[in-house]
């Protein structure tokens, strides 16, 4: 699955790339916005824009492998009337923006089957939609600072063990390096997206 995609395979998966990470950070931006954060709004960060969310490595690695990030977008917890709570929707938005992509495409997949089959392009297109938002999606649900999951966590953790969880995001970008390099990430991704993209498509 994380093998080098064909040439034809990269070029239908830019506007898919670049849709999944823009719609992910702007369903955070939206999501903080809607509970009392106007930084988003204020940086115009609330864009469909891709130039506004794009970071060139992240994108790269989505193209290239399935799974990559966007340039984050600015949240500040002081606006939110209950910060963990709110920290938690604001996390969980960006991922169910990708599974609601996913999930649409899949539906069209299943609706238009005759588009669907008979032209291969949009065949893969439509494929190339599904797997590259299913991926982003789960591989920002590992629990590793910087990445949503461990912001999910958040509410769950018990005081001390939270401390001891923030002073772990300085490195989590480095761990998340290493399992990446050591194959331990795309180990763990495999099977959750091949999961997600049967339950869509079958």
């Amino acid at each position: 699955m994380f093998r080098m995609p064909a040439l034809a395979d990269l070029l239908l998966s830019v506007p898919a790339v670049l849709w999944a990470i823009t719609f992910h950070e702007f369903c955070h931006g939206y999501m903080a916005y809607r509970l009392g954060d106007p930084t988003a709004a204020r940086m115009g960060r609330l864009t469909l824009n891709p130039l506004y969310h794009f970071d060139p490595i992240g994108a790269l690695m989505l193209l290239l492998f399935r799974f990559g990030w966007a340039k984050p977008v600015p949240v500040d917890p002081r606006y939110f009337k209950h910060p963990r709570r709110d920290m938690f929707l604001v996390s969980i938005a960006g991922v169910s923006g990708n599974f609601l992509t996913a999930f649409l495409f899949g539906m069209i997949a299943r609706l238009f089957p005759y588009p669907f089959l008979a032209i291969p392009a949009l065949r893969q297109f439509i494929f190339l939609m599904i797997v590259i938002n299913i991926g982003l999606a789960v591989f920002n649900l590992i629990p590793i600072p910087p990445l949503d999951g461990s912001k999910l966590l958040y509410p769950l953790l018990p005081p001390a063990l939270l401390e001891k969880y923030f002073w772990l995001e300085r490195y989590g970008f480095f761990v998340l390096m290493i399992l990446i390099a050591l194959g331990v990430v795309q180990a763990i991704m495999g099977p959750v997206v091949m999961f997600f993209l049967r339950l869509i498509l079958l």
